[in-house]
C-alpha cells in the first residue's frame, strides 16, 4: 500500500506536535554539510571544510580498533551491553585517565555512552530543573541547542580572539551566583584553541568559591555549581600548548565535575559511538539511569575493542603521533596560506593551530553577511566552510570555523589559490 499520499497535510502534522518539536532548531553545520553533498554529487570541485568529522581515507581508525571490533563480533558481543557500560572499558578508562592525565578515579566514576553527545545533554539533564541557569561561551558547539531543549535559563558568554575565545574569570563572576550549570570545552570546538591552565584554575576557583558560599548560607547541597568540561579534543594539541583538567589545576573542584571525552575525535572514530565520562559516583548513577532510558549505551563489540586499546600505550603512542603531525600539517598549510593573503593586503585573519581539528579565520568583505561570505567563498572558490552562528554566536563578527579531518593537503593546496582569487575579487 503506497501511503504517500495518506500522511497528511504537513502543515496541519506540524501544528499538532508539542511546543518543543516546534520549537526546536536544526543543525546549522548539518544543513551546509547537505549543502556541500548535493553540489558535490552534481560533480563540483569542493574543498569541504565543514563537517567536524574524518574521511577514513584520510585518517582511518587504528588498526586494533577495527581487529578488536571484529574479534568481540566473532565472540559473540552482538547483545545489549550493560546501560552504564562494559565493566572492562570501565576499567580501562580509569586506568588510562590515571596514565595520560595524572587523575585516579574509581571506576564507580566511569559512564560509558555512545559517543560524547549524549553525556553533554546528559549534563543538562542531570544538574538542572526547567528554569534552572546555564552559564556557556559562544561560540561553542550545541549548549544553545540542549540549554532549549532542558528548559534551562541560558546565560550566553560572548568571548573574542583576544582571550582565545574563551570566557575570562572576571566575565564569568557575575554569572554565577544563580547558576547551576557552566559549561567549557577545550580544545575548543569551533575555533581550534585551547585554555590557558592559569585562566582554567581561575574559573575553577571561582567555582569553589560559589560552592562554599552556597553553604555557608545553609543552601540545599542539591543546588550546587557543577562544572562541565569537554575534553574531547585533549590528545590533539600542538607544539608548546597543554592541556589542563579542572582536577589538576584545582582539586577542590572535583567534587563538582562532569568530564566528557570520546574516542570520536581521539581515534577518529566518529561512527563507533564510543564516549565516556567521569564523576562523582553518585552524579554518574544518576546520569546512568536517565541515559538508560533512551537507550545512549555504546554497541557492545566496540566498547569490548576499545578496551583493549585504551590499555596499549605503544599502539596509542604510535596511532597518535601519525595522526598529529597529519592534522598539523593540514592546519598549518591553511594557516599560512591565510597569513600570507593578510600580509598582502587581503581581508582575512587567522589564529595559529592550538588543538583539535578546527581553524579560526576572519573574513571581512564590505557589505558581506557572513552567510553571503560563505556563499561567495563556496560560489567563486568551492571553497566550503562554517560561520560561527552555527555555534550560538549572533554578532555578524567575520569568523569561521575550518575542519582538516576529511581534506587531503593536495585539496588545499588547489583550494587556496581560488580563495586568494575570490576574497581579491570580493574586496
Amino acid at each position: 500500500m503506497d501511503l504517500s499520499q495518506r500522511l497528511g497535510n504537513p502543515s496541519e502534522v506540524d501544528a499538532s506536535l508539542s511546543a518543543l518539536a516546534r520549537g526546536v532548531v536544526g543543525s546549522e553545520i548539518l544543513r551546509i554539510a547537505a549543502e556541500i553533498r548535493a553540489l558535490k554529487a552534481k560533480g563540483a570541485a569542493i574543498c569541504n571544510l565543514t563537517v567536524g568529522d574524518f574521511d577514513p581515507a584520510q585518517f582511518a581508525v587504528p588498526a586494533m580498533l577495527l581487529e578488536g571490533v571484529r574479534a568481540a563480533l566473532a565472540a559473540g558481543h552482538t547483545n545489549y551491553p550493560p546501560s552504564d557500560g562494559v565493566l572492562a572499558l570501565r576499567e580501562a578508562v580509569a586506568r588510562y585517565y590515571a596514565r595520560t592525565l595524572g587523575l585516579s578515579y574509581p571506576v564507580e566514576s566511569v559512564l560509558i555512552t555512545g559517543g560524547a553527545r549524549p553525556l553533554l545533554y546528559g549534563s543538562y539533564r542531570t544538574v538542572l530543573d526547567p528554569g534552572d541557569v546555564a552559564v556557556y561561551p559562544v561560540p561553542s558547539w550545541n549548549n544553545n541547542h540542549y540549554a532549549y531543549l532542558c528548559g534551562a535559563q541560558a546565560v550566553e558568554l560572548p568571548v573574542t580572539a583576544e582571550h582565545n575565545f574563551f570566557p575570562t574569570p572576571d566575565q564569568i563572576r557575575p554569572t554565577l551566583g544563580a547558576a547551576r550549570l557552566l559549561l567549557i570545552n577545550s580544545p575548543l570546538n569551533p575555533t581550534g584553541t585551547v585554555i590557558d591552565p592559569e585562566v582554567l584554575r581561575g574559573i575553577c576557583e571561582l567555582v569553589v568559591e560559589e560552592n562554599r558560599r552556597r553553604a555557608r548560607a545553609g543552601a540545599d547541597a542539591r543546588k550546587a555549581l557543577w562544572l562541565c568540561y569537554d575534553q574531547v579534543y585533549y590528545q590533539l594539541t600542538f607544539g608548546s600548548v597543554r592541556h589542563a583538567t579542572p582536577p589538576e589545576v584545582c582539586p577542590e573542584v572535583a567534587p563538582y565535575t562532569i568530564m566528557l571525552d570520546a574516542a570520536s575525535k581521539t581515534f577518529a572514530a566518529t561512527g563507533m559511538r564510543v564516549g565516556w565520562a567521569v564523576m562523582p559516583p553518585a552524579a554518574r548513577q544518576r546520569m546512568a539511569d536517565i541515559l538508560g532510558h533512551v537507550g545512549a549505551w555504546a554497541p557492545k563489540a566496540e566498547q569490548v575493542a576499545m578496551a583493549a586499546l585504551l590499555d596499549d600505550e605503544r599502539a596509542i603512542a604510535d596511532y597518535h603521533r601519525g595522526m598529529r603531525a597529519a592534522i598539523k600539517s593540514r592546519l598549518d598549510r591553511l594557516a599560512d596560506g591565510f597569513a600570507a593573503m593578510h600580509r598582502d593586503g587581503l581581508p582575512v585573519e587567522v589564529i595559529a593551530p592550538q588543538g583539535a581539528i578546527y581553524l579560526s579565520v576572519r573574513v571581512v568583505l564590505p557589505g558581506k553577511s557572513n552567510e553571503q561570505i560563505r556563499k561567495h567563498l563556496l560560489d567563486a572558490a568551492g571553497f566550503a566552510l562554517v560561520p560561527f552562528q552555527a555555534f550560538g554566536l549572533r554578532e555578524d563578527s567575520g569568523w569561521f570555523r575550518i575542519s582538516v579531518g576529511a581534506v587531503s593537503l593536495e585539496e588545499i593546496d588547489a583550494a587556496l589559490p581560488r580563495v586568494r582569487a575570490a576574497l581579491a575579487a570580493g574586496r
